[in-house]
C-alpha cells in the first residue's frame, strides 16, 4: 500500500508518496501554489496512486475537505520528516515562504517545544523574495548575490516596509548592493537563530524549508550554530514526507 503526504504551503504545494512496507519514496513532486491551490493540488495528484492521504500545511483543511483522508499540523509533519532523514537531530529550523518554525525534539523524536512566526513576513521566504525584487535580482540568485558582499552594514528592522526603507537609505549613502543584501540575509538569520535558541540549544539541527536552498542563509546559519547543521537534499519536501510517514505509522497495528 502507498501513503501520500501533501503539504499545501503559501508558495508551493508538495507531495511525497511512500511504500508502506519498505518506506521507499515512490513519487516526489512540487508545483507553485498560485491563487488556485485546489486546482494546483488536483494537477499534482493526477495520475498517481495516492493510497492513504495525509495533508499538512496552511491548506491542509482544504485538502482534507476535497480529497478526504486526514490532516496533521506542520509541527508534527516536520518533526516526523526531519527525524526520519536525520535520526540524530534534536531540533529543527524550518523557514518557509510565509512562516518560520523552531522545534525541539526529545531523544525519541517527540516534540518538546516549538515557536512559530506566522504573523508577518519578517524573516521568511516572502521577505527575501520581496527584497530580491527590490534589488532586481531573481530570488533563485539572491543568496549568491549576497555572498559577494562583506559584513559591516546593519539592517535593524525586520518589517518588510521599514527594511526596504533602510536598504534604500544605505544605497543612497553609497553602500554596495551586495553588502546591503548580505546585511538583509544576516538579519533574517539572527532573528531565526534567536527563535531557535529560545526553545533549544542542543544540536545538531535540521534546517528545512525552501529558504534552506539559499546559500547565503545556509552559510550564516552554519556560522551561528556550533552544534552542527544538517540539510536534507530536498529541504522543502520534509513536511510532505512527514505527513506520509504519519500515515504509515498509523497503519502499524500493535501486536496483542
Amino acid at each position: 500500500m502507498v501513503t501520500t503526504g501533501i503539504d499545501i504551503g503559501s508558495r508551493t504545494i508538495k507531495i511525497v508518496s511512500i511504500d508502506s512496507v519498505d518506506r521507499r519514496i515512490a513519487v516526489s513532486r512540487r508545483v507553485e501554489t498560485t491563487f488556485n491551490p485546489l486546482d494546483q493540488a488536483r494537477k499534482l495528484l493526477n495520475g498517481i496512486e495516492t493510497g492513504r492521504l495525509i495533508a499538512t500545511g496552511y491548506g491542509r483543511k482544504l485538502a482534507q475537505e476535497n480529497f478526504g483522508g486526514e490532516s496533521i499540523t506542520e509541527i508534527q509533519a516536520h518533526a516526523l520528516g526531519a527525524r526520519h532523514v536525520f535520526s540524530e537531530c534534536h531540533a529543527i529550523l524550518d523557514i518557509g515562504g510565509q512562516d518560520t518554525k523552531a522545534i525541539s525534539l526529545d531523544s525519541r523524536g517527540k516534540v518538546q517545544k516549538f515557536e512559530m512566526n506566522d504573523r508577518c513576513a519578517a524573516g521568511t521566504g516572502k521577505f527575501l523574495e520581496f527584497m530580491a525584487t527590490s534589488f532586481q535580482v531573481p530570488i533563485e540568485q539572491f543568496g549568491v548575490f549576497a555572498l559577494a558582499g562583506v559584513e559591516g552594514l546593519k539592517i535593524n528592522s525586520m518589517c518588510t516596509v521599514f527594511a526596504e526603507a533602510e536598504a534604500t537609505s544605505l544605497m543612497a549613502r553609497g553602500g554596495r548592493p551586495e553588502d546591503i543584501a548580505f546585511a538583509l540575509h544576516l538579519s533574517v538569520v539572527k532573528r531565526s537563530i534567536s527563535m531557535l535558541r529560545r526553545i533549544s540549544t542542543a544540536g545538531p539541527i535540521v534546517f528545512s524549508g525552501g529558504v534552506a536552498r539559499n546559500p547565503c542563509i545556509v552559510e550564516l546559519v552554519r556560522r551561528e550554530m556550533i552544534g552542527g547543521v544538517l540539510i536534507p537534499d530536498e529541504p522543502d519536501m520534509i513536511g510532505a514526507l512527514g505527513a506520509a510517514l504519519y500515515g504509515i505509522k498509523n497503519l502499524e497495528i500493535p501486536q496483542h
